[in-house]
């Protein structure tokens, strides 16, 4: 389709496009059940915009209406986290497994919640708590399919089918929506079925990260049609992925995409001992030290990427929050510092209305202050701990999970996504948790305590357990 194509002719091409990419996922009759559609719904929303945004209600929020929220967004998030805690009643799910596995995890989301206390908004603080909540219950229905791995790859690449291109539609036909300025130069900007290009670039690198790896998998696959059909389909995927990148000109999530996908290349080396990953680790970190120290390697890449300009501005910012006297060993409260007069006092200074810091290590300071800074990155530690033990059991799903976190880690230098309803956030959840994997009852077997075929679609019952 050409530039001269009616958008509403291109709207037609798009939804087909989308709804044969859905049939022919369908086709291939991959083992997972109804449910995941919970997880899926969760990552299109955040992975786009609000319900709010899409119906035009209210547009984006700012100013007064950031503490009050919005009656429709809070009603459909809460509605998919309950929809997600049935499912997990039904499989009966074990609170104590959760906290067994997620000793980390569990810590830094009750210290979160303990932090409400000092809020000076603590009712707002509350409810995007509770939002949070959501990334956790939609990782465990994803745990508690037949098939966790599987469920991951139907998850991710049904997401690519609708978020890919709708984004591509609203850039090149509905402008409108599709095209914006930039908050730090002004300069116009793509920013696709999201609302800045910021967010384009985080979608783009989730899923450019993903179906490199998903690539890699299917590239060691026996040759057959199937496998052949599936490589063209995810380069064409990769291709779009770039194509929305240099749209959005976001040097951050090209560059921890590359790392990411780096991370995944030589993780998958024969020569490399995957007992000593640790070890290898520290290496690159003091390397890295060192030539920033030495070579001034860091100031290097910035200027490669053109962010030079964007990261000047951050710097800026950085040293006027950290101005500021909030509490230094326990922050201003789990997602309150952009509230209140602080954020009216920033708005005030800057036309562009900052309502993050930037930089995820000191969102958290901000937040929640050394201690929740200590304990992030204690789960950071923990979460590659876990890593390094499964890259000996389960070796490619490990490269997935150390590869993405090696791009969060360095993602969250120049933008905050520890927080809220980022779905880098939610990636990393994924990445962070572990679930023991049930062996489910045979379908006759469960039949007899199960009354529908609608309730079999989300509850099973564990004959035993084995490691995930």
């Amino acid at each position: 389709m050409g530039l001269h194509t009616p958008p509403t002719v291109a709207l037609l091409f798009t939804v087909a496009f989308i709804v044969f990419l859905f049939r022919r996922d369908t086709r291939e009759k991959p083992n997972v059940t109804g449910a995941l559609w919970l997880p899926l719904l969760w990552m299109l929303l955040i992975g786009s915009r609000t319900p709010t945004q899409w119906l035009s209600l209210g547009g984006y929020m700012q100013g007064s209406s950031m503490e009050e929220g919005n009656p429709l967004d809070a009603f459909v998030f809460f509605t998919l986290i309950a929809a997600g805690f049935y499912v997990l009643n039904r499989r009966q799910v074990s609170l104590s497994e959760i906290f067994r596995n997620n000793g980390w995890l569990m810590a830094f989301l009750l210290y979160c919640f303990v932090s409400i206390l000092w809020s000076d908004s603590p009712f707002v603080a509350f409810k995007r708590w509770i939002k949070i909540l959501g990334h956790p219950i939609m990782v465990l229905i994803l745990f508690t399919e037949p098939d966790p791995q599987e469920a991951l790859v139907r998850l991710m690449k049904r997401s690519a089918y609708v978020l890919l291109p709708m984004s591509i539609l609203f850039i090149k036909y509905y402008p409108e929506l599709g095209r914006g300025f930039d908050d730090w130069t002004g300069a116009p900007m793509n920013n696709g079925i999201n609302t800045n290009k910021n967010e384009l670039g985080w979608m783009c690198m989730i899923l450019g990260f993903f179906f490199f790896w998903h690539l890699l998998q299917t590239l060691k696959t026996e040759k057959s049609k199937a496998r052949r059909n599936e490589l063209l389909l995810t380069a064409g995927l990769i291709y779009v992925i770039w194509w929305l990148l240099s749209k959005a000109g976001s040097a951050t999530s090209l560059l921890s995409l590359l790392i990411g996908a780096l991370t995944v290349m030589l993780i998958g080396l024969r020569s490399l001992n995957k007992r000593f990953i640790g070890v290898y680790t520290v290496l690159v970190v003091t390397m890295l030290v060192v030539a920033d120290s030495t070579l001034g390697i860091f100031q290097r890449v910035v200027d490669f990427t053109g962010h030079g300009e964007t990261l000047a501005g951050r710097g800026d910012l950085w040293r006027e929050l950290l101005a500021f006297r909030t509490n230094p060993i326990f922050g201003a409260g789990f997602e309150s510092f952009w509230l209140g007069e602080r954020l009216q006092t920033l708005w005030g200074k800057h036309w562009w209305q900052p309502t993050e810091a930037h930089n995820g290590y000191l969102e958290t300071y901000l937040n929640l202050g050394l201690v929740g800074l200590a304990m992030l990155i204690g789960l950071i530690i923990a979460t590659f701990r876990k890593i390094r033990l499964e890259l000996l059991t389960n070796l490619q799903f490990g490269r997935f999970r150390l590869g993405f976190l090696a791009a969060v880690v360095v993602f969250n230098w120049t933008e905050a996504s520890f927080k809220g309803l980022s779905p880098i956030w939610f990636v990393f959840y994924i990445i962070a948790m572990d679930y023991p994997k049930p062996q489910f009852a045979p379908a006759e077997e469960s039949s007899q305590i199960i009354s529908s075929n609608e309730e079999m679609e989300l509850a099973y019952f564990p004959h035993g357990i084995q490691s995930r």
